[in-house]
């Protein structure tokens, strides 16, 4: 049915026109890639050695901390591949399950900001049950159900990507592989991978994110209601964190899905740095945020750093 059907491989692109100054920028990304290791490595062992933070919200911050791990590991390989080292082939395969991991960690990091709203309206709300009804049993249910909601709803789209003839060309437009690159090359019927995503999106993304805006609105009227202004800035102060990590997630998520649906006449460029700023932003922002704002934590690493230098 279709002409020139081709298994070969895709190829990735780094920033065009710039490919002479592939070298120096892979050097920044390496530089980037090790701070977001760092990051959240610490994060994560910290949760796990100080007792202090044996608390739900830090739990969640855990599971957040192990997905910006994951999305970053993911893309890490192709993108350093790609600008340091000129490896711009991938195979089908591996391309249909990078793309399967990318948008599967996406979905989880929206549902774990989901749950971490919820902890924060709970310990503002009712914050003298805080502990009885954010159980270690009902922590792991969350954690569970939003991992499995990530690597389970993606997998249609995936399942039909990967039986997709593919006869134009196989030049994909990131360092990376995506669902809405990979789909402009398939020669076949790509309704429903143009509307399921479309469900996916307003049943996750949007949903999420209207949840967490009215845990807020809910939240804001409960601190309201407290007499002392310190009382009222203590309460705020919990959320800061997370609102910052909610706002930076959504709104460069949106932006790489706006400048993909309606950016046709949009520099390559554009495309390009927006799907970075998407992938690497909010892995290297969120221990960042977390550190300076969370006294909790910065004392966990004061302990951490007396403890070893006695």
């Amino acid at each position: 049915m279709w002409s020139n059907i081709s298994a070969a491989p895709f190829l990735l692109t780094g920033f065009p026109g710039l490919e002479i100054l592939h070298p120096w920028i892979s050097l920044g990304f390496f530089i980037i890639y090790v701070f977001i290791l760092l990051g959240n490595g610490t994060l994560l062992f910290l949760i796990r050695e100080d007792h202090t933070l044996h608390e739900p919200m830090y739990y969640f911050l855990a599971i957040l901390a192990a997905t910006d791990l994951g999305v970053t590991l993911t893309t890490m390989p192709t993108v350093l591949g790609v600008l340091w080292l000129d490896h711009r082939e991938i195979s089908q395969g591996a391309c249909c399950f990078q793309a399967y991991l990318i948008h599967s960690l996406s979905i989880v990091e929206s549902g774990v900001l989901l749950v971490m709203a919820y902890d924060r309206f709970i310990a503002i709300r009712n914050p003298l049950r805080y502990t009885s009804i954010l159980t270690n049993a009902k922590v792991v249910k969350l954690g569970l159900g939003v991992v499995v909601r990530g690597f389970t709803l993606i997998v249609p789209i995936i399942i039909t990507l990967s039986g997709f003839p593919y006869c134009r060309s196989h030049v994909l437009s990131h360092t990376f592989c995506l669902h809405q690159d990979v789909i402009k090359l398939a020669c076949a019927d790509i309704t429903f991978n143009r509307l399921y995503p479309i469900a996916l999106v307003s049943l996750t993304g949007f949903l999420d994110s209207m949840l967490i805006l009215i845990s807020y609105i809910l939240i804001l009227k409960t601190v309201m209601g407290i007499a002392s202004g310190k009382e009222q800035a203590k309460a705020l102060n919990t959320c800061i964190s997370h609102i910052s990590s909610a706002l930076v997630f959504y709104v460069t998520v949106i932006g790489l899905t706006f400048i993909h649906r309606f950016g046709k006449y949009v520099p390559q460029v554009a495309h390009v740095i927006m799907s970075y700023v998407c992938f690497l932003f909010p892995p290297f922002v969120n221990p960042i945020t977390y550190s300076v704002k969370t006294k909790q934590i910065q004392n966990a690493i004061n302990r951490f750093f007396s403890f070893h230098r006695i």
